[in-house]
């Protein structure tokens, strides 16, 4: 629903120095519409390509009515308040964008468009798009991926909020720049606000999971070399529940184990260890195949995010995991995706 004509201000309260604003991130990184203004009362006035690392002339303002000045025409919600919900403060920002003529993208659990208040402010042709949203028609999964001739490669993590999507969508387009026929599927809300076919996976009844993932991978895999498919939660998260709907509905050829620098135990969790990298090789490869019943991938390599480490820092800590799990290991925003590519090019896909 968002093109390169629409006029995005992204809503980031609290977002940009929090970390809380993965949504907003992506679309400054990726998004092919202009963004005309970033919503972040922290940070106004403070210069974005400082604060994230994204060379983007994009001004960061305090208010929606702030940002009204650069003629927006969508407001997009780019950051994920804890439970999903909107708190007030964010709704005083949407109904001003609303009352002021703008249409909504909205990626959060709760959905705006069913809410009395809100759609009462409404005036065609504006809109409200609530992303998470589960689609009709759905079923359960049979294992039909397996019979795609392409590589299908999903990115599995050590925990949530390491760089999953990022790292998918680098190696996409570092795919089609080779060459190569290449799509991406995206299971989350920032993948399809980016304009990627997919499923808000979490959105889906748990019954439909996998079929839902089996659905999306058939319906774009077809006539592929490459199928890059976005991977969701953790094996040792306790709150995730994403990773084993998606191993069992896109039957991946090949995974990428992705993973945060100096990350020992699960964000907010410090009970819960994150176990050797060698391990986790170990157990998402051992899990994917169950014992051969379903394909059978090795993580080829590792996508590591070192975000906050110097360079020489960030090369050291490659080095370690490429030492530590013999796997080729790159940053693949920092030192771009080649060694990964090569890595999945050169291996035989799992049947």
């Amino acid at each position: 629903m968002l093109t390169p004509q629409h006029r995005v201000a992204i809503l980031m309260h609290d977002g940009i120095k929090t970390g809380r604003g993965k949504t907003g991130i992506s679309l400054l990184r990726y998004g092919q519409m202009p963004v005309v203004a970033v919503i972040d009362h922290q940070t106004a006035g403070e210069s974005l390509a400082d604060w994230t690392g994204i060379q983007r002339p994009t001004p960061i303002v305090a208010s929606v009515n702030d940002a009204l000045a650069y003629q927006p025409d969508v407001l997009a919600i780019g950051i994920a308040p804890s439970g999903g919900s909107l708190p007030e403060p964010l709704r005083q920002e949407v109904r001003a964008a609303l009352t002021a003529g703008l249409s909504v993208v909205n990626g959060l659990h709760t959905s705006l468009a069913d809410d009395p208040e809100l759609r009462s402010l409404l005036t065609p042709p504006q809109w409200i798009w609530d992303v998470r949203r589960e689609p009709e028609g759905l079923s359960v999964g049979s294992g039909r991926a397996r019979s795609l001739s392409s590589r299908r490669i999903l990115a599995v993590g050590t925990d949530m909020a390491v760089g999953k999507m990022s790292t998918g969508i680098e190696l996409h387009q570092a795919a089609l720049s080779a060459g190569q026929r290449s799509t991406f599927v995206a299971t989350g809300q920032t993948g399809l606000m980016l304009g990627y076919g997919g499923v808000a996976l979490d959105a889906v009844r748990i019954d439909f999971a996998s079929g839902a993932v089996e659905q999306a991978v058939l319906a774009q895999g077809q006539d592929c070399d490459l199928v890059w498919i976005e991977g969701q939660g953790s094996f040792f998260n306790p709150a995730s529940t994403a990773t084993l709907p998606l191993l069992r509905g896109s039957q991946p050829t090949h995974m990428v184990l992705v993973h945060r620098a100096g990350l020992t135990h699960i964000h907010n969790l410090p009970q819960v260890l994150i176990p050797p990298l060698a391990s986790v090789v170990q157990i998402y490869e051992a899990v994917a195949a169950a014992g051969g019943a379903f394909t059978a991938p090795k993580v080829v390599a590792v996508a590591l995010n070192t975000f906050g480490l110097t360079e020489s820092d960030a090369r050291q800590a490659i080095a370690d995991v490429q030492d530590e799990t013999q796997l080729p290991c790159t940053d693949v925003i920092r030192f771009g995706s080649a060694p990964i590519l090569d890595a999945i090019l050169a291996t035989e896909p799992a049947r």
